[in-house]
């Protein structure tokens, strides 16, 4: 008799083919775009050398994630900043979903 597990590991993250094209496009009609856009190519350009270098997408993957957080996130930081509200007791986004490597 082989063991079997009892549960099955979560499958990892892997967004859809053109997920990175789409929030490109999605961050250039943005009103931050002058500063989301450069970014967001300064973070493709590096995962995808760490991809090559790794012979993984896993790098590539989280970028698209990271970003689609900050894309979703937006509206609510945006209305919480325009409320007033002291915000020196902030979490940096990279505390929330790991550094990079």
């Amino acid at each position: 008799m082989s063991v079997q597990p009892d549960h099955t590991p979560a499958a990892p993250y892997a967004p859809a083919p053109g997920a990175a094209a789409e929030l490109l496009a999605q961050l250039r009609a943005d009103r931050r775009a002058g500063q989301w856009v450069p970014a967001f190519e300064r973070d493709w350009a590096k995962a995808l050398e760490d991809a090559r270098d790794a012979f993984s997408l896993t790098p590539l993957h989280e970028v698209v994630r990271a970003w689609q957080l900050r894309v979703a996130t937006a509206p609510a930081v945006d209305a919480f900043m325009d409320s007033g509200r002291d915000e020196s007791d902030f979490v940096d986004l990279d505390d929330v979903l790991g550094g990079r490597p």
